[in-house]
């Protein structure tokens, strides 16, 4: 101001608490700063849990969209890896956004692993993740039954003393083994191990 050859100017002064200052400091720096888009969700995180706001009002106070606040939030959802990525400026928050599309972390990580591997664009990975949410997820196999278990275990065994794969296949009190040979002296060596067992 005296500089310019200011005699006077415009202040506004207020009487202001310890939190409110704080507050008004994250809010500013939001505003100003050239936060990553991580640093920017866990601004807005804090705003929320240090002085109770909600997501309206947090997008209130730094002149935004309560969509576009949300959207910060839920980057805070994905992996450590993924956020590491995004401060980096390896992927932007576009890439970001649409592998918030997948609900598992584990498919997020390997979708973001394709993503760095393969350099996709934004529109590329989300047609990815349109795909991926398409394709009906694989059912986890069946366990064994006691029975089965029993079989394989008998099956096991019966392999080790002839020495060949043995399958026994069972359908309720019935079933078949079966003793596989590969040559006419592995039949006849198998023939002798049978006789002898009787």
């Amino acid at each position: 101001a005296k500089l310019a050859g200011l005699t006077e100017v415009p202040v506004v002064v207020k009487d202001i608490t310890h939190a409110e200052m704080l507050e008004m400091s994250i809010v500013e720096n939001i505003q100003r700063a050239d936060f990553n888009p991580i640093e920017e969700a866990n601004a807005y995180h804090r705003l929320m849990t240090e002085f109770g706001l909600t997501q309206d009002q947090a997008a209130e106070r730094v002149g935004k969209s309560r969509s576009a606040v949300a959207n910060f939030l839920r980057l805070r959802q994905l992996g450590d890896a993924i956020q590491k990525s995004i401060i980096e400026g390896a992927i932007s928050m576009g890439h970001a956004r649409a592998l918030l599309g997948l609900e598992d972390a584990p498919g997020r990580l390997s979708a973001w692993r394709t993503i760095i591997a393969k350099k996709l664009s934004v529109r590329e990975t989300e047609q990815m993740i349109r795909k991926l949410k398409a394709t009906p997820p694989k059912p986890a196999p069946r366990q064994p039954t006691e029975i089965e278990r029993h079989m394989a275990t008998l099956a096991e065994e019966l392999s080790r003393y002839y020495g060949t794969k043995v399958t026994i296949q069972r359908q309720k009190k019935r079933g078949t083994v079966a003793i596989e040979f590969y040559n006419d002296d592995d039949l006849d060596r198998l023939l002798s191990l049978l006789k002898k067992s009787n």
